[in-house]
């Protein structure tokens, strides 16, 4: 894509990878990058205000760590496992543990702030 058609439509989103009950082993727990988990739910409002943010962390992060989405309805293995109580729920995982939990809706610059201390080791100063 040349610079001036990104002047007019913006960087390409990219979209969180979605994960069911069948394919949360090899996307979340051996993936050799640090992981974003969105746990979401069809009927929950703050998810999908939610949503945007997690498209930008997605786009903004692209191949330093993987962004990954599930539907809890249609995972419910999956949440169990994880110990998903509430939607939205967003687990932050490093070679297959658990870094950090927010759950409940918080801000872009909060999440971005985990993701760059917590999985990337950015010093914030």
């Amino acid at each position: 894509m040349g610079w001036l058609q990104k002047l007019f439509t913006g960087t390409p989103k990219v979209l969180p990878i979605h994960i069911d009950d069948t394919n949360f082993e090899s996307e979340i727990l051996r993936s050799a990058l640090p992981v974003m988990v969105d746990f979401w739910s069809p009927t929950c409002g703050p998810c999908k205000t939610l949503e945007p943010i997690i498209i930008d962390m997605a786009t903004r992060f692209e191949g330093r760590i993987k962004v990954v989405e599930v539907d809890i309805s249609t995972a419910p293995r999956t949440a169990a496992r994880f110990d998903v109580m509430a939607t939205p729920t967003v687990l932050y995982l490093s070679e297959g543990k658990e870094i950090e939990r927010v759950v409940g809706f918080r801000g872009s610059l909060y999440h971005r702030e985990i993701i760059e201390t917590e999985l990337l080791g950015i010093d914030a100063a």
